[in-house]
């Protein structure tokens, strides 16, 4: 018996259980389902059948820190946040990136109550990729290490009641902060207490330190080598979390990102991260509003930014300021230049985001009961089409699918 409700999708590579699998892929009802019980029960055969061209299907990407795009800042006031919000959920589609958090940068107590109320969490669809809550880079970052984030805006949280500083916090995911700052481990408890990630980083911390704030409840590490001192050999700072004792022997759980642009990080350091902590490893784009738009000068929340030659800097400085490129042409940088196998540079982008959220269970992978959010890739790992809950909302132009 058919069931009109029930997707076929055939002739792939599936991306499951860390290898590449010749399996198909059924879907019913925006899940991703075990045919052969469904058949064995209810004697039910697919209603529709997709023919993915024996291409790769992988899960949907997830971009844990992406600040805007397309001429929109997430951390601008101006502007009506809704559409913002829509307008870059569409437009990364065709990245295949199926789920983001948008990310604002350190801010005022007056901004963050005018803006946080209206970043909701979003289920995807055709209208575009999923909200998975905000994150919130800052105010409690040190200020020798605050790259391009406004001075004037930044603070120790001193304040055991974080929402003094910004308001409502229901929809926040992520919170970055330094833990050397006064106040900084009861930020932590305050925050893991509210379910919100913690992770470290914009700081000058020690690894002494910067291991007090894992024990506290910290469980990421934002833009590894980005805005935090380089390793030493007697003290390698934040960049010597991937190789703790906490992570090494004591098994803390411990996930690090990387800004894989051609610009953020060398290729010998993110070979020296991946090798030393594999399975922590996270790409973010760190996109900011000149994503998508063509060299000249933009706005950067409060400040101005300098687009040339596919790099973004605070204007009139040599500051990085967040990157101008795309999840997945970060995701073909890294397994270039870490020379990684497919299977290893998907994880980065898939399984390890959603368990750092904590969402695994639903998304980041292709295991039966999980949202049916995925894409469909060359070898080379280009997007060919994204499909949420088994939907089709991107497919590439003259595409055979």
């Amino acid at each position: 018996m058919k069931d009109t409700s029930l997707i076929q999708f055939r002739n792939c590579r599936i991306f499951i259980d860390k290898k590449l699998v010749n399996r198909d892929l059924w879907v019913k009802d925006g899940k991703i389902i075990d045919a052969e019980k469904l058949f064995f029960e209810k004697n039910s055969t697919a209603g529709h059948f997709v023919d993915c061209g024996g291409r790769i299907l992988a899960p949907g990407f997830i971009d844990l820190e992406l600040n805007g795009g397309w001429g929109l800042d997430f951390s601008e006031e101006a502007g009506d946040m809704a559409e913002k919000i829509n307008q870059v959920r569409r437009n990364i589609l065709k990245h295949g990136v199926t789920a983001f958090c948008p990310a604002i940068i350190s801010s005022t107590p007056s901004v963050y109550k005018q803006i946080l109320p209206k970043v909701r969490r979003i289920r995807g669809g055709k209208e575009g990729a999923s909200v998975l809550g905000v994150h919130l880079e800052g105010p409690f970052l040190n200020k020798s290490k605050k790259g391009a984030h406004n001075l004037s805006n930044l603070m120790a949280p001193k304040s055991k009641d974080l929402t003094d500083i910004y308001g409502d916090i229901e929809n926040v995911s992520i919170v970055t902060l330094a833990p050397e700052l006064e106040g900084a481990r009861e930020a932590i408890t305050f925050l893991r207490n509210k379910n919100i990630v913690v992770s470290l980083g914009h700081s000058a911390a020690s690894l002494q330190v910067a291991e007090s704030g894992v024990r506290a409840g910290a469980t990421l590490v934002t833009h590894l080598y980005n805005a935090m001192p380089p390793f030493l050999a007697r003290d390698p700072g934040l960049v010597g979390l991937i190789a703790s004792d906490l992570v090494v022997k004591e098994e803390y759980p411990l996930f690090y990102s990387l800004i894989s642009d051609g610009h953020h990080t060398s290729a010998a350091a993110m070979r020296i991260a991946y090798r030393a902590y594999p399975d922590g490893a996270i790409l973010v784009t760190d996109a900011n509003a000149a994503l998508g738009l063509a060299d000249g000068v933009h706005s950067l929340g409060d400040q101005k930014m300098e687009v040339k030659n596919g790099k973004a800097t605070v204007l009139g400085t040599d500051t990085l300021c967040g990157s101008i490129a795309n999840l997945d042409k970060c995701l073909r940088i890294f397994k270039d230049l870490v020379d990684c196998t497919i299977e290893e540079a998907l994880e980065t982008v898939t399984l390890h985001p959603a368990q750092a959220l904590g969402i695994q269970d639903k998304k980041g992978a292709l295991n039966f009961g999980c949202d049916a959010d995925f894409v469909i890739l060359d070898d080379r790992l280009n997007v060919h089409a994204t499909f949420i809950g088994g939907e089709c909302v991107y497919k590439e132009d003259n595409s055979t699918m």
